[in-house]
C-alpha cells in the first residue's frame, strides 16, 4: 500500500525567514518518525530556501504554492519552473480556489499544469465546487471544471498529477465536509479524471482532501473518506496541531 501524503500549504505565512526555518525544521523532525506518511511543505516563494536542509529525511519533501505558465523571459514578478526545480521543489500546487478567485481560469490552470509536468515535477491540482446543492448542479460544475482544467494535458503525464479536492464552501469553515461525503466526491472526481485520461489513470490517481482539516478530523477523513491524503492550510503552520495531525494520519494502517 502506498504511503499517505499530507501537503502543508503555508499560504502567506509566516512573517519572517527565521520562523519559516523553525517550522520547516520541526516538520522535518516529525517526518523522521513517520512510517506510513510523507509530508510536503509549500512555503511562500521567498521562504523556500529556509526549508532546505542537507539532511532531508526521506519522508520530507519541498513544494511551492504556484508557478508561472511561462518558461522564462520578460515576465515581471513571475517565478519559473526551472527556478523552483533548482531549489529542490518537487511538488507545485495549482488551481487553488484562492488563485481561481483572483482570476485564474481553467485554461490558465491547464497551462500551469502543463509547465509543471513537462518540467518533471508533480502537479497538485485543486478542484472543487463553490456550493453544494440537492439537485446535483455542483456535480456538473465540478465535471466542467475538471475537464477544462486538464484540457491539452498529454495522457502520458497523468502519473505526475495529484488531485486535491477542496470544496470551496468548506474552506475556512468551522467543520470539514463529512467523511462519507468526502468518499462520494473522491469517487466522482476520479471518474471524471478517468474520462479525461483513461481508466487506468483514473484508478491510479491519488486524491487528497482539503478544507478545514485539523488533527481532530484528519483520521476519519482518511479512514472513512478513503482519500490518499490531505491538503492542509492554516493548521500546517500551527506546529502543535500539525504534529498531532501527522501522528493521527500515520497511525492509520
Amino acid at each position: 500500500m502506498s504511503k499517505k501524503l499530507v501537503i502543508g500549504n503555508w499560504k502567506m505565512n509566516p512573517e519572517s525567514f527565521a520562523v519559516a526555518k523553525a517550522i520547516a525544521q520541526k516538520t522535518r523532525e516529525i517526518s523522521m518518525k513517520l512510517k506510513n506518511t510523507e509530508v510536503v511543505v509549500c512555503p511562500p516563494f521567498s521562504f523556500i530556501p529556509a526549508c532546505v536542509s542537507r539532511n532531508q529525511p526521506a519522508a520530507f519533501h519541498l513544494g511551492a504554492q504556484s508557478v508561472s505558465f511561462e518558461e522564462s523571459g520578460p515576465h515581471t514578478g513571475e517565478v519559473g519552473i526551472k527556478m523552483l526545480a533548482n531549489l529542490g521543489v518537487e511538488y507545485i500546487i495549482t488551481g487553488h480556489s484562492e488563485e481561481r478567485a483572483a482570476g485564474d481560469t481553467d485554461e490558465m490552470v491547464s497551462k500551469r499544469i502543463f509547465r509543471i509536468v513537462e518540467g518533471g515535477l508533480t502537479a497538485v491540482v485543486c478542484v472543487g465546487e463553490k456550493n453544494r446543492d440537492d439537485d446535483g448542479v455542483h456535480l456538473e460544475f465540478l465535471r466542467k471544471q475538471i475537464k477544462g482544467t486538464f484540457a491539452n494535458i498529454p495522457e502520458d503525464k497523468a502519473k505526475r498529477i495529484i488531485l486535491a479536492y477542496e470544496p470551496i464552501w468548506a474552506i475556512g469553515a468551522k467543520e470539514a465536509m463529512l467523511p462519507e461525503q468526502v468518499y462520494e466526491m473522491s469517487l466522482f472526481v476520479k471518474k471524471i479524471f478517468a474520462d479525461v485520461f483513461g481508466h487506468e489513470a483514473g484508478h491510479k490517481v491519488r486524491v487528497l482532501y482539503g478544507g478545514s482539516v485539523n488533527f481532530r478530523n484528519a483520521g476519519d477523513i482518511i479512514k472513512v473518506g478513503k482519500v490518499d491524503g490531505l491538503l492542509v492550510g492554516r493548521e500546517s503552520v500551527n506546529m502543535p496541531g500539525f504534529k498531532e495531525l501527522l501522528k493521527a494520519v500515520d497511525a492509520i494502517e
